[in-house]
């Protein structure tokens, strides 16, 4: 029983742990894929984002057993860690933990542990990931503090604990002798701390010695300032993409959502990114329907988007999830959510366009990474690039920016850096 398939679920930071578990288990003997595909065990890393989420995970366990009705399944993840009894009786599921214990996985595969572990209060996670992709994650903090009304996530991960600072470093360190480009990743980034201070910059300003990209995940409005944008601007291998999470434009709405900021204050923020980072790439999560969203809300949401002006908006219709705070609040019609997100999907492709027309004819670099129709892959700004020209994955090509395509950008390459 010496193959065992890793399937992740969910976020970035899943996909590190999933990572982390994978070279633990190769380490040691095992032959590990990353595929849905016959193996002899199957190790599933849940989301519980959303309840679509945790039915993907149960769905995954039938997969499981039809592709070996004699293989040996353990769940992990955030599903498991807020109700094990939906996998525990599941045919061929041996071991149920949840967020904490992943970096013990080979106890698990062992057999010489069955329990979970509880959730630490201080930073504990499996390190070094084995390269699964051309763009790497590395993991810097884990769980949150911020409580958001709509979100469950801080009942499953904890409290907010950040890894040593040296220990980033090194891992940096050591992926860029592979890798051109990496991810900074966690729970909520934005409250990476030093003896319980704000240090997301001081880790920044650690990280521009490296010889890689180095790209922030999901940011909180409240980790840009003027020092910050500073630090980032005299990075020389910063990506200019700013992900900074809005949920809504309504300040009433805001503040049912538990987010501790105005519409002005988070505009204030956008304005002193743009002061460094003109062209930068800015995206933004909104979701749409939460708490009874009246319509006047809802289009005080749709006009800030405009006068933002984001590139891109990850939008979601409110979907409830129990042991929330806002599980109890009024909740409106997915009809009326659909149309919602429908409308700001319109406003969504205009801000895109308006925002890849603005490099046509211009040159950048592109990180590529894989093969469909035509070569794809990401320049700094996180812009998609197809090409149709020969290269290679894993590769920085110097481009020409040529038009609109898809979602992204044609590109024409001009030599490989």
């Amino acid at each position: 029983m010496n193959k065992v398939s890793i399937i992740t679920l969910g976020c970035k930071q899943n996909k590190y742990e999933s990572d982390c578990m994978a070279r633990i288990l190769s380490e040691n003997g095992y032959t590990v894929t990353e595929n849905l595909e016959f193996a002899d065990i199957y190790i599933l890393n849940t989301c519980a984002v959303t309840s679509e989420a945790e039915k993907k995970s149960r769905q995954h366990i039938v997969k499981f057993n039809k592709l070996n009705p004699a293989c040996r399944i353990i769940v992990c993840g955030c599903a498991s860690e807020k109700n094990k009894d939906q996998f525990i009786d599941k045919p061929n599921v041996k071991v149920v933990f949840g967020t904490e214990g992943k970096e013990r996985i080979l106890e698990y595969v062992q057999g010489t542990l069955s329990q979970g572990v509880p959730t630490s209060k201080v930073y504990a996670s499996p390190i070094g990931p084995i390269k699964s992709t051309t763009r790497e994650y590395v993991k810097i903090q884990d769980g949150c503090n911020n409580f958001c009304s709509y979100c469950i996530i801080p009942y499953l991960r904890g409290r907010s604990r950040s890894r040593d600072l040296d220990d980033i470093v090194h891992e940096c360190e050591i992926i860029a002798n592979r890798s051109h480009e990496i991810v900074l990743t966690g729970i909520d980034i934005s409250s990476y701390s030093i003896d319980g201070k704000p240090a997301l910059h001081i880790l920044m300003d650690r990280l521009s010695h490296v010889n890689a990209l180095i790209r922030l995940g999901s940011l909180e409005v409240g980790v840009i300032t003027e020092e910050f944008m500073q630090i980032l601007s005299n990075m020389p291998n910063f990506a200019p993409h700013f992900h900074l999470s809005l949920q809504s434009g309504d300040d009433d709405i805001l503040k049912l959502m538990n987010r501790h900021y105005t519409a002005e204050e988070f505009y204030k923020r956008v304005l002193l990114i743009r002061k460094y980072f003109p062209d930068c790439n800015l995206t933004t999560d909104v979701i749409v329907g939460f708490g009874n969203e009246s319509e006047a809300q809802f289009e005080n949401t749709k006009e800030f988007i405009k006068k933002v002006g984001f590139s891109f908006v990850h939008i979601f219709p409110y979907s409830r999830r129990a042991g929330t705070r806002a599980y109890t609040f009024p909740d409106l019609t997915m009809a009326i959510k659909k149309q919602r997100v429908d409308e700001l999907e319109e406003v969504n492709n205009i801000l895109k366009v308006a925002y890849l027309e603005k490099f046509i004819g211009r040159e950048s670099v592109v990180l590529i990474e894989e093969k469909k129709d035509f070569f794809e892959g990401f320049s700094p700004e996180y812009i998609r690039c197809y090409t149709d020209e020969n290269v290679e994955s894993g590769h920085l090509y110097r481009v020409k920016f040529t038009g609109i395509y898809d979602n992204g950008m044609k590109v024409k390459i001009l030599k490989e850096v």
